[in-house]
């Protein structure tokens, strides 16, 4: 007969279970998530259960792991979270019997929250505490948080436990992700800390690293006060046909699980990858293994002289010390297909000669398919000298690609980035390819004002700041304007520093839109599109979303006729020329590489 957990607790390690999902693959039912067997196929969820127990687990976790409902709307199953959880609970017992600890199983949302995704952290603990209700409700002896990586996330699901049930025991697990040099500082043991103060019982982490750099994680966090727990994966796997194969033999982890236990680990297991021979190996390993009765002294890390110095940030472009002071001027260069960019380079030459600020390099615009911005800025600022504003889109890349490109344009020298959220895949040159979209502008402003700030998006340090100007978009003509101008406060919020416009045609517009940004304190650059003719003013105002051309524009380029291009020119310098007091600077896209014609209409304004 078991006695209560906390009890059970003091008297020595714990054998918990291992990878449910994993077992399921094995058994041929790897349908996802694997949450559904418990209304499918109950006996076969019943039989990896006892196929733990059997090998020596003294707890085994209910089959909920993906049970709340935000994880469980990505495969319609919503409406199905409460028979999913009291099922799981049900089954679980069946195996349990009077000796073995049932723990509710709760893992992440899967969701990106604000302000780099649309989900609010209210909303995952309202899922967890619904989710939590059902499994408290059915009987489980404790409860076990695992696999959050976001510590603000772990808190909700904390705080919704304790709401539902005040009494019951929790094991709360963080995943570090982190690289070895994050894992070696003092990183783990504050996160420890911070998650033993919210009163769980047992601390500890679970998932993502392998036995060996749980081992480091465990050695740098144990202290006398905290009981831990360490559930490692089973290596790094390989996909072999969109299936998971991990290679770490049970000898392998049972052998670091002797070592885990005796670093101070009280409740043990393993996570992906394993399975009931795993679980066997580790219970015999530890059986009578003592836990470590002195904690493991940390010592924090100093930094040299020389790592001191690399942390301090690079300095800030010039465009950037410009802004505010003197009135900027960008043009945006034509991207060609293909390899060669001579023309690229040309043009970059032709502003820096005629006393252009930077030049704009876009990313992938109207997703067709184009050199990476990136290269392109670095090899215009090498050749040229003239700073590059790089466009950046979250279209392309998820947010690990964004964070590497970026950090591989800081090491390139480029300073000067411009985010935009980006035109969806399905216009451009590969419709069927997919738009990633993992998060808007705003997230990724958020993203880059972080590595500005010395850390990633999930809060891990980088080591040396990035020291980026950071750019955002905005158009004055929006249709939603309250929406535009609200949008544009979260971006000012999250880090943006310098406002881009599409082109402006007409100036009652671009008043309204300066009136409604005067709480942001913010310096703007106005987009100047010079008009060519006719129907370069039709197609821009009907084909391309964001440019508007009012009706008295458009038929005073109609009765302009052949001297289109030329009226085109004076109607952006009178403009220019009329709100040049109220801006910082003018952002020029002259149309089909005629970058004499940006040159011209600055000289028409006066500038």
């Amino acid at each position: 007969m078991k006695r209560p957990f906390r009890e059970r607790l003091k008297e020595g390690v714990i054998v918990c279970d291992g990878a449910m999902g994993t077992l399921l693959e094995l058994y041929e039912y790897g349908e996802k998530p694997p949450e559904i067997h418990n209304l499918k196929n109950p006996d076969i969820v019943e039989r990896a259960h006892r196929e733990y127990i059997q090998a020596g687990a003294e707890i085994i976790e209910t089959n909920t792991f993906s049970g709340n409902r935000l994880r469980l709307e990505g495969y319609r199953l919503d409406d199905k979270t409460k028979d999913i959880n009291e099922s799981a609970v049900q089954i679980a017992k069946r195996a349990a019997g009077d000796d073995v600890y049932v723990a509710g199983a709760v893992g992440p949302s899967g969701r990106l929250f604000e302000p780099l995704g649309k989900t609010k952290i209210t909303q995952a603990k309202a899922a967890f505490k619904e989710q939590i209700g059902y499994l408290v409700k059915e009987g489980v002896d404790l409860l076990i948080l695992e696999t959050f990586l976001d510590l603000n996330e772990l808190d909700a699901a904390i705080d919704a436990a304790k709401e539902v049930s005040p009494n019951i025991p929790i094991i709360a697990q963080k995943t570090f992700s982190e690289d070895g040099a994050i894992l070696a500082s003092d990183f783990p043991i504050e996160v420890v800390r911070h998650i033993k103060s919210k009163g769980v019982d047992v601390v500890g982490s679970n998932c993502t690293v392998g036995p060996q750099r749980m081992y480091g994680i465990i050695k740098s966090v144990y202290s006398e006060d905290v009981v831990l727990s360490a559930q490692p994966a089973a290596g790094i796997p390989t996909l072999v046909d969109g299936r998971s194969i991990y290679h770490a033999a049970p000898e392998y982890l049972a052998t670091y699980a002797k070592q885990l236990v005796e670093a101070g680990v009280t409740v043990i297991g393993a996570c992906c990858g394993s399975t009931p021979s795993h679980i066997k190996a580790i219970a015999e390993a530890v059986k009578g293994v003592k836990i470590a009765a002195k904690p493991v002294t940390v010592r924090p890390k100093t930094m040299s002289d020389k790592e001191t110095r690399e942390m301090v940030a690079p300095s800030r472009s010039t465009l950037s010390t410009k802004i505010g002071k003197e009135f900027v001027t960008t043009v945006e260069l034509d991207i060609p297909r293909g390899l060669d960019i001579s023309s690229v380079i040309d043009g970059a030459r032709y502003c820096k000669e005629n006393g252009i600020t930077a030049v704009n390099i876009t990313d992938g615009a109207r997703a067709r398919i184009r050199m990476s911005s990136i290269a392109i800025s670095h090899l215009v600022q090498k050749e040229t000298g003239i700073e590059a504003v790089t466009h950046i889109t979250t279209r392309d890349r998820n947010m690990i690609g964004l964070q590497a490109e970026l950090l591989g344009a800081h090491t390139l020298d480029l300073r000067n980035i411009l985010v935009i959220t980006g035109d969806p895949a399905k216009i451009g040159d590969l419709p069927q390819a997919q738009s990633v979209f993992d998060i808007d502008s705003v997230g990724l402003v958020r993203i880059v004002r972080g590595l500005n700030n010395g850390h990633d998006s999930m809060g891990n340090p980088i080591g040396q700041s990035t020291s980026f100007l950071i750019g955002c978009a905005a158009n004055p003509s929006a249709e939603r304007f309250d929406y535009e101008i609200e949008k544009l406060a979260r971006k000012v919020e999250s880090g943006a520093e310098v406002i881009f416009t599409q082109p402006i045609y007409e100036i009652s517009t671009f008043t309204r839109f300066l009136k409604a940004l005067e709480p942001l304190k913010v310096p703007v650059i106005i987009g100047i599109l010079p008009l060519r003719g006719h129907k370069h003013a039709e197609f821009l105002h009907h084909e391309i979303p964001g440019i508007d051309i009012p009706e008295k524009i458009r038929e005073k380029m109609f009765r302009a006729g052949p001297e289109g291009a030329k009226v085109g020119v004076d109607i952006s310098a009178e403009l220019l020329k009329e709100v040049k007091s109220a801006v910082a600077g003018a952002y020029l896209l002259p149309p089909f590489k005629k970058y004499d014609v940006a040159v011209k209409v600055l000289e028409l304004a006066g500038i």
